[in-house]
């Protein structure tokens, strides 16, 4: 008897509506996109045990002796760490196991992920009791990091066959939930650590296990109703593209995860990702300083420099900046999902056209936005920006699919995730030290954002013309038939007329799918959506206000 877990076991059967498969997905990127919004523990664990105020550790103590040390606070630098771990990992992991995902299904990928990324808050939770950082590095940097990578990838292959009429809606669906996860576990988390704080602790190691627990349900129940369709399987009503008059970005073949880093349309799209990644994370890592020190005291109706605001009025000036920052998760995470499902109609290249060029214009005229005084022109601007910053993400998937076809397309997409490690770590490089390097230079706080502007960018003329190389894969590198059904045995992956028969009617995938119970599923992933959006809206309100 197969496992529990195999592949086997959650090949769909007639009646199965795939309209289940996007909200299990959402159910565990909503979860692990929580990575984002790891800075709401920065300032409690500073005082983790001073509890009022950080204990300071003594000038001469080294960096190894942080680790380990009991009677001092650790710092914010030391911590931020853990967010840099966080994407490291997620990159590399779907990277090293994407071929095993292929094989494996993505039940057992979704499992593993919820045991690592849970796991890894349980054992982080232990670091912040016994005050010891290298285990809360260990816990939710490198084990919850590999559970972000396989719980990033898990959904992407199994989406696109079930929707192979809306690929960019799909994975728009899905990862949307990731940049929205943050959205509701930052206050959630917030929430937690004041209900709770004691005199004796901030309140983090408990919230720690408390989201640990909850999110474990939310992503037991994701994997468990993942179901992959049988070999063959089509919507009804569909007819797929004939080769004759189909468009040629498109192919109907499929190359391997060993030979689809050996294409130039590979590295093309890496670079495409990187490129749009780099200058996009850049604006988010600044987003908060850039309003407030460009617009000083007019976001509080004063004609006054940032550096000449008193400590009331910088106090106005951060909430409305926490504000915009809001704003600009919302658009991210609304971008995923407009800009993929716009693609299904205009094209993927297309769709990257549109991010690069537009981007470019907006990027080089934000300086020009920011001297004219209006905070509404300038706020647009980034909206307009973050939207294709999420939308870069939501889209790749189906460009991945289009190029190389849908048989591995999930493990090739965690070989392309590697340009988001290297986006996470150029963007935010090249924004903070060119910002610090102008204003050591002497220029004013409220114009050294321009010259970061400009090269942003640049980065997205670099994106242009990877795109504009861009062309179908040759076909020496798909598989042959053989190869084909080779690949398909290793996946289990049965033919649409053994799937009916498969497992002895032992899958609940074997039931027609009710609609009450469709669109109760997609309510318990609408409702702590919906709250974050609410959350963030009244933060974002500050700014008209």
């Amino acid at each position: 008897m197969s496992g529990f877990l195999d592949k086997e076991r959650i090949i769909a059967r007639p009646g199965f509506s795939r309209w289940l498969v996007p909200p299990a997905a959402l159910c565990i990127h909503l979860c692990i996109g929580m990575a984002y919004g790891f800075s709401v523990f920065w300032l409690p664990l500073t005082k983790a045990i001073g509890i009022s105020a950080p204990v300071a550790c003594p000038s001469d103590m080294s960096w190894i002796d942080k680790l380990f040390t009991t009677v001092c606070d650790w710092d914010k630098p030391m911590l931020g760490w853990m967010y840099t771990l966080f994407f490291v990992f997620l990159g590399s992991s779907a990277a090293l196991f994407g071929g095993w995902l292929e094989h494996a299904g993505p039940r057992k990928a979704g499992v593993v992920s919820a045991l690592c990324w849970c796991g890894g808050l349980v054992m982080s939770a232990v670091g912040v009791y016994t005050h010891q950082l290298w285990m809360m590095w260990l816990g939710s940097g490198v084990i919850g990091g590999v559970g972000l990578g396989l719980g990033y990838i898990s959904p992407v292959s199994t989406l696109i066959k079930w929707f192979p009429d809306r690929r960019g809606m799909a994975t728009g669906m899905a990862i949307m939930g990731f940049g929205g996860g943050a959205m509701i576990g930052s206050p959630l988390a917030d929430r937690l650590m004041k209900t709770f704080a004691t005199p004796t602790s901030v309140g983090v190691w408990e919230t720690f296990l408390a989201m640990a627990a909850i999110y474990f349900v939310f992503m037991m129940i994701g994997a468990l109703t993942y179901r992959v369709p049988p070999t063959g399987w089509k919507p009804e009503g569909w007819i797929p593209p004939t080769t004759q008059g189909a468009n040629t970005m498109i192919t109907t073949k499929h190359v391997h995860l060993s030979k689809a880093s050996r294409t130039p349309q590979f590295w093309l799209l890496w670079g495409i990702l990187c490129l749009n990644v780099s200058a996009g994370i850049g604006v988010i890592g600044m987003a908060s300083p850039m309003l407030q020190e460009i617009f000083g005291g007019r976001l509080v109706g004063l004609d006054v420099k940032f550096d000449q605001l008193d400590k009331d009025q910088l106090g106005q000036v951060a909430a409305i900046a926490a504000g915009f920052t809001g704003l600009l998760s919302l658009f991210n995470i609304g971008g995923r999902f407009l800009w993929a499902s716009l693609s299904d109609f205009i094209g993927r290249k297309i769709t990257y056209f549109v991010f690069f060029v537009l981007g470019f214009v907006l990027y080089a005229y934000a300086p020009s936005a920011g001297h004219t005084g209006s905070v509404a022109l300038f706020v647009g601007i980034f909206c307009i920006i973050l939207t294709m910053y999420g939308g870069g993400f939501a889209t790749i998937p189906a460009y991945l699919a289009d190029m190389f076809g849908t048989q591995m397309v999930g493990a090739i997409h965690g070989r392309l995730l590697t340009a988001w490690s290297v986006a996470g770590i150029v963007g935010p490089l090249l924004v903070n030290y060119i910002n610090d390097a102008q204003i050591k230079s002497g220029v004013p706080k409220s114009e050294a954002y321009d010259t970061t502007m400009y090269i942003l960018a640049a980065l997205l003329i670099g994106g242009f013309v990877c795109n504009l190389l861009v062309r179908p894969v040759a076909a020496k590198w798909f598989m042959t038939d053989e190869e084909l059904a080779a690949e398909r045995k290793l996946a289990h992956d049965k033919a649409q007329a053994d799937a009916v028969s498969a497992n002895g009617g032992m899958s609940a995938a074997g039931t027609r799918s009710n609609p009450v119970v469709v669109g109760g599923f997609w309510v318990l992933v609408a409702v702590p959506l919906a709250w974050g959006v609410w959350n963030t809206l009244q933060k974002a309100w500050v700014l008209f206000h």
